[in-house]
């Protein structure tokens, strides 16, 4: 259990970190705009929510989030664990055999992203400011798609020990092709769309499963091979964003072509 003393110490440490956002907002307002700030009570509230919930937040990332992503890398990567699914004992562990991390990773990725609020914001205010244009779940589920990849990605290079530039750079350039061939009303989200994954729910969870993965694998150093798996995150939803929007241009080009060819 954590002590309450440790609970304050969170706390006053949150009070400090949000004092700068504060100081900002009302310096700006006071000495810039020179205007009373409206409904100051319940601003002044607001804050102490804010404070309070990141306090809150903070304490359950170190008691669950964190502990349980480790623990589920350490017993996804235990070899009593591996051994159990393989015929002959004998050989030694290679990459095909940590496939429970992948799914694992896959599924974390997709779930934690459905469920980020970050995301579900801007899905709706993509929705609303392109008049129904963009759907907001099949948003949603394109970067959750994306970023379970990624994760899955990411976790093999771990396993295999691979330099992470080099997936980094492949990705990108494909990211530059897909730029130019992509409808122009959707790259601007796409790239936003890399960004909204790192916030409050996906980074704690896929960092914890990185650095427990880093230090299960034999050959692995957390420092060096632990990190790296948010800049995963971070870019396979800006590609499937963008292949949605492409896959959707095309069945929609295809269907127009074929009630013109239905029409003559």
């Amino acid at each position: 259990m954590i002590s309450l003393a440790h609970i304050i110490n969170t706390f006053i440490s949150t009070v400090v970190d949000v004092m700068p956002i504060a100081t900002i907002i009302f310096g700006f307002q006071i000495a810039v705009l020179r205007k009373p700030i409206a409904n100051l009570l319940r601003v002044i509230l607001g804050f102490f929510y804010v404070i309070l919930g990141l306090s809150l937040f903070l304490l359950g990332l170190e008691m669950a989030l964190f502990p349980l992503g480790e623990t589920m890398a350490e017993q996804l990567t235990a070899p009593e664990f591996l051994y159990s699914f393989k015929d002959d004992i004998t050989t030694s562990l290679g990459w095909i055999d940590y496939y429970w991390i992948y799914l694992f990773a896959f599924a974390i990725g997709f779930s934690t992203t459905i469920a980020e609020p970050s995301l579900i914001a801007v899905a709706l205010k993509a929705n609303q400011v392109s008049g129904g244009a963009i759907g907001v779940n099949g948003l949603r589920v394109a970067v959750a798609l994306g970023v379970a990849f990624g994760i899955s990605l990411g976790s093999y290079r771990i396993v295999v020990g691979d330099p992470i530039h080099y997936y980094i750079m492949v990705g990108y350039v494909v990211v530059i092709i897909q730029t130019y061939f992509a409808p122009k009303l959707i790259i601007p989200l796409a790239y936003d769309s890399g960004g909204v994954t790192t916030s409050t729910v996906t980074v704690p969870i896929v960092t914890a499963l990185g650095l427990g993965l880093a230090s299960t694998v034999p050959g692995r150093n957390p420092v060096i091979d632990g990190f790296g798996l948010i800049a995963f995150a971070s870019l396979f939803p800006i590609i499937s964003v963008m292949a949605y929007a492409q896959i959707t241009q095309w069945l929609n080009s295809k269907a127009d072509s074929k009630e013109n060819e239905n029409a003559l």
